[in-house]
């Protein structure tokens, strides 16, 4: 009997190859994007969920706020790990990480630089799942100067991992390393990513100063709900071991679960880039969306051509066919129709996710799950998609009585036209909807992209000096790079801006009556060339005087937000004390405003900063270049040449302009994505539309035709056929901007510095849909129009 039906619907699938094409790309394009989404979406979830303990294991973060400011750091200064550990009988284990463990590493003649390596204590290896091939987990890093190599790691420097073990690497200043382990790479799906593990050195680890945040703390709790109790003790914790804290900043200490930390976490200093678990929900939601869009024209189609089928209906039931039978026919030819989209969607998944792999940044493919369960979940998402797509059209189908049915007469079909029509319009808003994000998101980030930051980025590369003796011999660096016309200016700095990690510290102006007005500031260490190298401008005061012994430990820069926050009306000359070198708090001069410029992307709101000489050679380990535009190659190979003359390693630079971009890569990708994913659903809205105006011409031929022959014109014909359908889609297009503007509002919030949704967006994106829409119609419309009448009178 079941054989009997497929036979039937594949018969009744061939008659009708325009409507069952419509069907079948239809639902093709709408499978292979819920198919793509879901693998991203999965992986998105998965991450870091390789931990077999991942649901004990914790982030401490540190968030702080206070009158017109705030801080929320993913770092922790030394003393935590320690202090959690001695305080809370809940925590069984903790491990701090430090990342500037990277650098040049040689072995015999063999050398390479790798900036992908990470300090730790021993018990990483205790908390996180890291597979050992070489090695004993309990001690690799039980002792000083011991790594652990990951296994890429350690093919690309012994060429065999099983030769490393018990090996010497020499890092910068031959300082040796000796292998104690190798483990499997870490998996991609990690927020911490390496490529070896160093041990952890005294001068990081028994550090006392809770003010200097620089290491990344993880504490592995006996329970997961004991977090909570922790948490609750905030206050407490840090009044015992952290007695000297500002009292004008509230402390609040967060521990994140290791598995929320990439799709929740968006901190200051994050150890990758993270996701967004709003991008997930949208994602998924749009993925639903268009299958639903493609179900929709399949359900739409079926019962439009009702009429046409009543009569086989009801010779069927007078041959003795009940009502289940009927359905099971119906069933059989949607779940035939979702099984041929199935296949052709598969066929599109291995063509798309090559392309889906380059924009989204991710390695999906298409038996990620598994080859046997990638084809079960297939054939059962195919038998689902059928079911469902044929649940109405067999209900209404089925319904028809008998008598009526053998007369051609389908009884009262308001409600179904209604039904109809309301799916038509439910397709088009989700398409507007779409459109408008799309719109709204490149709005915006062309505003993030050319918005003045203070200073001009234009031709501006930074590089970091990773060796310690050519910090030393800075000046000489400058003087030789400024001998070239092409190179216009050169800077030093402690930190590359645009990167979202410039330092923190306390900050308090001494005013005359023994009390402080304290605050937390940005710490930055420049040089005297770092303003007019950044074209900043000077709104009071004066610059740093190059040698000038006195600027170099005794004076500070403020910026205008400092200013306008502690209510200074006269800031030159004010004493203050802060902490930029990190060594203890110390007195300074305000000798200088700078005018506000932006060190992070436009999601952060500009903070108050403090800007100091740095008092050791180590303290400037980042150059700014400013170069000729008119000259870029001869510049950059100038750089090189110089460079290679104080460190023959070699030179990793970046333009500044390209490390604020960098910052938005993430709302890049989900745009363009975005933008494509609304391209297949108005593809396929106007395939039902297209269907839709197909099917009503053939079944008013005759109608078409004797109205040709009383005159009316193309336009005329057109404007009959066309004319409700793009009713539907301006009502869609009323609904749609509400949610849009909702949705939109919601997302710019990620944003410190935003535009404001314009009307134009709306009008834009509803005349875009309400054009592709008319011109779908339109087509098929004008080609029913011309027509031959004779034809249409003639054909019975």
């Amino acid at each position: 009997m079941i054989k009997s039906y497929f036979k039937i619907a594949w018969r009744n699938l061939s008659k009708h190859k325009i409507f069952s094409m419509i069907n079948v790309f239809g639902l093709a394009i709408g499978i292979a994007s819920f198919w793509i989404i879901a693998l991203y979406v999965t992986d998105e979830l998965s991450y870091d969920r390789f931990n077999t303990k991942a649901d004990r294991i914790f982030r401490v973060a540190q968030h702080g706020t206070w009158n017109g400011g705030k801080f929320d750091l993913a770092v922790t200064s030394a003393p935590y790990a320690p202090a959690l550990k001695a305080e809370y009988p809940e925590v069984e284990d903790v491990v701090r990480i430090n990342t500037e463990g990277g650098g040049k590493i040689s072995v015999g003649e063999k050398e390479l630089t790798a900036n992908n390596i990470i300090f730790s204590d021993n018990s990483i290896f205790n908390i996180f799942s890291y597979h050992f091939l070489y090695g004993d987990p309990k001690s690799a890093l039980a002792k000083p100067q011991s790594i652990v190599l990951t296994k890429s790691m350690a093919v690309n420097l012994f060429g065999d991992a099983s030769q490393a073990i018990n090996k010497t690497v020499l890092f910068d200043g031959n300082v040796p390393n000796m292998v104690s382990g190798v483990i499997d790479d870490v998996p991609a799906n990690s927020h911490l990513t390496f490529g070896a593990i160093r041990y952890m050195p005294q001068e990081l680890s028994t550090g006392k100063n809770w003010q200097n945040s620089e290491l990344y703390t993880y504490v592995l709790l006996k329970h997961h709900n004991d977090y909570q109790k922790i948490e609750g003790s905030t206050t407490r914790f840090l009044k015992k071991y952290n007695p000297g804290g500002s009292d004008k900043v509230h402390f609040r200490m967060e521990l994140q679960p290791l598995t929320s930390i990439h799709l929740h976490s968006k901190l200051d200093y994050e150890l990758s880039e993270n996701g967004n678990v709003m991008y997930v929900y949208v994602f998924t939601l749009i993925g639903l969306l268009i299958l639903g869009i493609a179900i929709i024209n399949y359900v739409n189609l079926a019962t439009a051509r009702s009429s046409i089928r009543v009569k086989e209906i009801g010779v069927r039931k007078v041959i003795g066919s009940d009502r289940v039978q009927l359905m099971m026919l119906f069933f059989a030819e949607s779940v035939l129709l979702a099984a041929l989209a199935t296949g052709l969607a598969v066929v599109v998944i291995h063509t798309a996710l090559p392309f889906f792999n380059q924009l989204s940044g991710k390695a999906l493919t298409l038996m990620q799950f598994g080859t046997w369960q990638t084809v079960g979940l297939f054939a059962g998402f195919a038998l689902f998609t059928g079911g469902l797509a044929g649940v109405y059209p067999a209900l209404f189908l089925s319904g028809f009585k008998t008598i009526p049915a053998m007369k051609g007469q389908m009884g009262n079909q308001a409600s179904t036209v209604l039904f109809r029509k309301s799916l038509v319009v439910f397709q088009f808003i989700i398409t507007m909807v779409m459109i408008t994000g799309s719109c709204v998101i490149y709005t915006q980030l062309h505003y993030v992209m050319n918005k003045d930051l203070g200073f001009n980025k234009d031709q501006i590369l930074t590089f970091h000096i990773h060796s310690r003796d050519v910090r030393a011999k800075v000046a000489s660096l400058k003087s030789q790079l400024l001998q070239n016309p092409l190179i216009q200016s050169v800077a030093v700095a402690g930190n590359p801006i645009g990167n979202n990690d410039i330092g923190t510290g306390d900050f308090s102006l001494d005013v005359g009556d023994g009390s402080a007005s304290k605050t937390v500031v940005e710490n930055l260490i420049i040089d005297e060339d770092f303003v007019p190298t950044m074209q900043i401008k000077m709104l009071q005061g004066r610059n740093f005087i190059n040698n000038s012994d006195a600027d170099r430990t005794g004076s500070v820069l403020v910026n205008e937000t400092l200013v306008k926050e502690m209510g200074l009306k006269n800031p030159v000359g004010k004493t203050v004390r802060t902490q930029v070198n990190y060594g203890g708090a110390e007195q300074r001069t305000i000798v200088g405003v700078i005018k506000d410029f932006n060190t992070y992307s436009l999601q952060h709101k500009i903070s108050p900063m403090v800007l100091a000489m740095p008092t050791e050679s180590k303290d400037g380990d980042n150059l700014y270049v400013r170069i000729n535009k008119n000259n870029v190659s001869g510049a950059l190979s100038y750089i090189r040449k110089v460079y290679a003359t104080f460190d023959p390693d070699k030179l990793d630079f970046n333009f500044l302009d390209q490390n604020f971009a960098r910052n938005y890569q993430t709302e890049q990708k989900q745009g363009s994505l975005l933008l494509i994913f609304t391209i297949l659903a108005i593809s396929i809205a106007c395939l039902g539309l297209f269907g839709l105006v197909t099917f009503t011409a053939q079944q008013r031929n005759k109608e078409i035709g004797i109205r040709k022959i009383l005159g009316a014109s193309v336009g005329n014909i057109v404007n009959m056929l066309s004319k409700d359908l793009i009713k539907l889609v301006i009502i869609a297009a009323v609904v749609a901007c509400p949610i849009a503007w909702w949705a939109m509002q919601t997302w710019l919030q990620g944003f410190a510095y935003r535009i404001n949704i314009q009307l134009w967006m709306f009008a834009l994106a509803s005349g875009v849909a309400i054009l592709i829409a008319f011109a779908t119609i339109g087509f098929q419309s004008v080609r029913a129009a011309l027509a031959n009448p004779v034809r249409s009178l003639r054909n019975e």
